[in-house]
């Protein structure tokens, strides 16, 4: 079979000689009398309020991940537990991710999505609320595995729920809005959460991401439209998913460049104190957040017109901040200058990579974008341990080394796979 045949009956479409859909990641729903926009307003209006509300749940799914990492002293004393039995709160949430998140969406990708979206947001929620209130160190790390569970689930869906109620021209714009959360979260979320938790009790913290969860919740209820379902003629196999071409190209970036930026964002706490600068890590990880902010707004101005270019930049910024933070680290100035290289770099590579991968799925761009979060995640878990390694045996230094050149590799598989994943 060959690669467009093999495109062609994933997708169900019209043959595209080996390349991604012209008009990439559009959802068409097919009637008697053909298809119909993936828009779910046939003025083409801009879905600002239903977007925004998207990104408002991946705020709380980026903090509900990453606020434990700066609450591990606290949660440890409130359950009587070690710090690294504590730290498990983050691994436990990672691994419900990868476990739930691809079965999830499969199940589910025929649904219609909102009654989706809904579901997986109450449990969501009751997850949290165990959290909250749970004393149980079992029963707090199985609802962390649920949480995570449910992310994978929203994370999944969201991309393509965004790309279904938007008119295709605007499609990437609408990704780098329903995208915001993450940059945002991790600027603003992440560090509030800490500073909440650290002044009063941890449990606030969790208490906090629920009462904003429900009114997530009702926001949705009332101002996101719903979108039909994956058609039952172009599901395919979660296997034959990965065959699509193009799919597995744009997961051996996000795995390579996210491992990257993982290895340093994790321990940057142990790059600045061996690089003794007068730097926080608060301060460097909001400058970082903002950065990152500023970054999916560029993201968004122009991902609709060169995504090949935005992702190859973002990687070469990469590669460029590492190289700074490496020879300058004695200067707070040039740290200070990669972080906010870095933060732009990394603010849009989720909605450029998810664009990437929708444009190359198709019809499938859910259950790609499930795989999607299952590669970011095990990013996530492979730059804790490989971090950890690093800095028990070498010094701080090592860490933007290895950010630069599995930034490097990324780059490289992406000009590498330009036909099928990244077309001009």
């Amino acid at each position: 079979m060959t690669r467009a045949t093999l495109q062609d009956d994933a997708r169900g479409t019209a043959p595209v000689h080996g390349l991604p859909h012209e008009n990439p990641g559009t959802y068409e729903e097919t009637t008697p009398s053909g298809p119909k926009s993936n828009s779910s307003d046939p003025a083409g209006r801009f879905p600002w309020a239903a977007l925004l509300i998207m990104a408002l749940m991946g705020f709380l799914l980026i903090v509900t991940e990453t606020m434990p990492a700066g609450l591990l002293p606290q949660i440890a004393a409130g359950l009587n537990i070690t710090e690294g039995t504590a730290g498990q709160f983050v691994s436990a949430y990672a691994l419900g991710t990868v476990i739930a998140a691809m079965p999830a969406i499969a199940m589910t990708r025929g649904m219609r999505r909102k009654p989706v979206l809904l579901v997986g947001i109450l449990g969501f929620l009751a997850a949290n609320l165990i959290t909250a209130f749970s004393t149980d160190i079992i029963l707090s790390l199985g609802a962390r595995l649920v949480a995570g569970a449910f992310s994978g689930l929203l994370w999944g869906m969201l991309a393509g729920y965004a790309r279904r109620i938007t008119a295709r021209e605007h499609a990437g714009r609408a990704m780098s809005v329903a995208s915001l959360g993450t940059p945002v979260g991790l600027a603003v979320g992440t560090p509030f959460g800490s500073w909440l938790g650290t002044a009063f009790d941890w449990r606030w913290s969790f208490g906090v991401l629920s009462i904003l969860t429900i009114i997530t919740v009702l926001l949705a209820v009332f101002l996101v439209p719903d979108a039909s379902g994956q058609h039952a003629a172009t599901r395919v196999p979660l296997v034959r998913v990965l065959g699509i071409p193009g799919v597995a190209v744009v997961l051996a970036v996000i795995v390579s460049w996210m491992l990257g930026h993982n290895v340093l964002y994790t321990y940057i706490g142990s790059y600045l104190r061996t690089a003794s600068l007068q730097l926080s890590v608060d301060v460097a990880l909001v400058t970082f957040g903002v950065a990152a902010i500023a970054g999916i707004a560029i993201t968004g101005a122009v991902i609709d017109k060169g995504l090949r270019r935005l992702v190859l930049l973002s990687l070469g910024s990469f590669i460029t901040a590492g190289v700074i933070f490496t020879v300058g680290h004695a200067s707070v100035i040039a740290v200070i200058a990669a972080i906010i290289l870095w933060g732009i770099a990394f603010g849009g590579a989720a909605a450029q990579l998810q664009t990437a991968i929708s444009a190359a799925s198709g019809e499938n761009a859910d259950v790609a974008n499930s795989m999607l979060g299952v590669a970011f995640n095990l990013a996530i878990f492979a730059a804790g341990v490989a971090g950890a390694v690093m800095i028990s045996n070498f010094d701080g230094l090592v860490l933007p080394v290895v950010m630069a050149g599995l930034a490097a590799v990324a780059f490289f598989i992406a000009v590498a796979g330009r036909r099928t994943a990244l077309p001009r």
